[in-house]
């Protein structure tokens, strides 16, 4: 019984300490009367729990002046430069590694080939890129508090266990573990669409809603859908599948197994397949003159009106459009992001997704619903950043940093 006790007095103390740290980000600088009205608690809690993250530099006291023309006023902020993390992209066959302060301002980043046909080469890869990156940068680096990995593939993000990968076998993989293990430090593993998702929310294009639909288009389609200002993930932890979401039952089969998923006619390679069986099969088109048909070459010529290019994207919104009015049906969303090499040319495929959306969903919600591009898509570790940012504002991370 009483270790049930003590856990309930750690997790009281985490979350007073991340309510009174949230404030002093969210809305610094703040003064301790200011923070203790806001959160509810008591003055003495608030002094206490100050005093400490002042002693760890986590924050910093800075002197307003006040309005009455009396003395100066002391208040809070948040304080970021001291403090490191390292946030990483992993991708089919690349790496991307980015030290964000942490306020995410970029200190330094690489990029990287990374092939790897199996969990131990993953692991070996990843290490050995790690150490050459923090050796690379051992000038700039400060302290170093976390790491944050995104990567495609589902993944218990209590645990940092990676239970699938599309692309690779792995067995119940330790992550998470595995890095904290090596290099002393906590590490947030996630999946890199719902990671995206979470960016958009806290730094990017949803920061004005609590409820917002991400959905990405790459080498696969999937969703990030925040709910209440939380990646909504669920009992069994991975929702947002919308790529496995049948639009055809007489289309291709999937790597999933079924036929006809989104996946299946709305990624960048179904796309460029379609451009390219509709280039052989005789139809004009300007991308005839390439010698490659890349998804910035269909963007571009649909840009200038070329006929081919822009029925292919719009049959793509389409079907994005059908899937996304069985997603907003659900879950009723405040917005819609969209992400991938798509919004190249959104003036084509935006009005195509919105046609399909006013048709299939409920008229209440999809009024005045904007469909609007990610600002984040082409930062691509800031949603391994952000898991880190979240881990500080619910006190997750902020606790093992008052305790070190």
């Amino acid at each position: 019984m009483t270790g049930g006790q003590i856990g309930n007095v750690d997790l009281v103390k985490q979350l007073n300490s991340a309510a009174v740290y949230r404030l002093i980000d969210l809305q610094g600088p703040i003064s301790r009367i200011q923070v203790a009205d806001v959160s509810q608690l008591a003055p003495a809690s608030v002094t206490k729990i100050t005093r400490q993250l002042l002693e760890r530099g986590l924050i910093k006291e800075v002197a307003q002046q006040a309005s009455t023309g009396g003395r100066r006023a002391i208040s809070l902020t948040t304080e970021s430069a001291p403090f490191h993390s390292i946030a990483i992209r992993l991708g089919r066959n690349y790496i991307e590694l980015t030290i964000y302060d942490l306020s995410g301002k970029h200190i330094a980043s690489a990029a990287h080939q990374f092939n790897y046909a199996n969990q131990q080469e993953l692991t070996d890869g990843l290490l050995g890129h790690i150490r050459q990156f923090i050796a690379d940068n051992q000038n700039i680096m400060r302290e170093l508090v976390a790491f944050g990995i995104t990567l495609p593939g589902l993944i218990d993000p209590e645990t940092g266990v990676v239970e699938y990968m599309p692309h690779i076998e792995v067995d119940n993989f330790p992550l998470s573990e595995i890095i904290s293990e090596k290099f002393g430090v906590s590490c947030f593993v996630g999946n890199d669409i719902r990671g995206l998702a979470l960016a958009e929310h806290y730094f990017g294009a949803s920061q004005d809603c609590k409820d917002s639909i991400l959905i990405s288009v790459h080498h696969g389609t999937g969703a990030g859908i925040i709910v209440n200002g939380q990646v909504f993930l669920g009992f069994n932890r991975n929702v947002g599948e919308i790529g496995h979401i049948q639009i055809d039952p007489l289309g291709d089969k999937c790597q999933c197994g079924n036929f006809g998923c989104l996946e299946t006619v709305a990624a960048d390679p179904a796309i460029i397949k379609q451009a390219q069986s509709l280039l052989a099969q005789g139809y004009r088109s300007s991308l005839q003159e390439l010698e490659e048909v890349t998804m910035p070459a269909i963007c571009e010529a649909a840009n200038k009106g070329d006929e081919l290019a822009c029925q292919v994207l719009i049959k793509v919104g389409n079907q994005l459009g059908k899937a996304l009015a069985m997603t907003i049906n659900l879950f009723n969303p405040q917005k819609i992001v969209v992400a991938g090499n798509i919004i190249q040319a959104k003036d084509v495929i935006f009005p195509a997704i919105r046609r399909c959306v006013e048709t299939q969903s409920l008229s209440t919600f999809h009024k005045d619903l904007p469909i609007v591009e990610s600002e984040l898509y082409s930062q691509p570790t800031i949603g391994a950043f952000s898991m880190i940012k979240r881990a500080m504002l619910n006190g997750v991370l902020l606790q093992r940093l008052l305790e070190d």
